[in-house]
């Protein structure tokens, strides 16, 4: 499968997120409250555009089931930005306020720029690797994790069969949309490479 196949090319992507500062600090519980604070702030920034790639291709879409599993995928993200206000009721943050870091903007601007210009299978490997990481990074700390634990329910949010049944939907729609080919290899790779940028920024955001 494609996805598989991308994932592995990836994979030294994927450890540097793991192993990046921010995430295993998260993981252990010891990230600052501001630190996680400014990194809910510009994910949910991220979030509201990463919503409106899945609508541009959702129009774009020509058959059916791309339709279908689209409007599943929005749908699944619009709930991650419910729960993005959540903590951001909770820890006090304008949403409406938030100045996107460098990486966060090089990022979304991809999305869109892609979404916009590219084609259905350059937009599918430039989404899938934010769903695919964070199935990861959720599940690896899931094992790792003690409760009682100050991110506890942002762990178990992304370790939950829920969120990767989401990034398996759109696994298979970038398996049913795109070929092996380097266009869309490179836009898998550089968006594993703005999930690592958006880790390092998030290490200094503050909301």
């Amino acid at each position: 499968m494609l996805s598989e196949t991308l994932w592995r090319a990836n994979e030294d992507l994927g450890r540097a997120c793991l192993e990046h500062p921010f995430v295993r600090r998260l993981g252990d519980g010891t990230l600052p409250a501001a630190r996680f604070a400014g990194y809910i702030a510009q994910d949910a920034f991220f979030l509201r555009v990463f919503a409106k790639a899945y609508a541009l291709a959702l129009a774009r879409s020509e058959d059916a089931e791309s339709s279908a599993a689209l409007r599943e995928l929005l749908e699944g993200v619009l709930q991650e930005i419910e729960m993005h206000r959540g903590y951001a009721a909770e820890l006090g943050i304008d949403l409406e306020c938030v100045e996107p870091t460098p990486a966060c903007r090089a990022y979304t601007d991809f999305l869109m720029r892609t979404a916009w210009h590219g084609s259905a299978a350059e937009t599918m490997a430039a989404m899938t690797p934010c769903m695919r990481l964070y199935a990861f990074l959720g599940a690896v700390l899931a094992r790792e994790f003690q409760p009682p634990h100050p991110y506890q329910r942002w762990i178990e949010t992304y370790a939950s069969p829920e969120f990767e049944a989401l990034a398996q939907r759109l696994e298979a729609l970038l398996n049913r949309t795109a070929t092996d080919t380097p266009a869309v290899r490179d836009c898998y790779r550089y968006a594993m490479q703005c999930e690592r940028d958006f880790f390092t920024d998030a290490s200094e955001a503050t909301p």
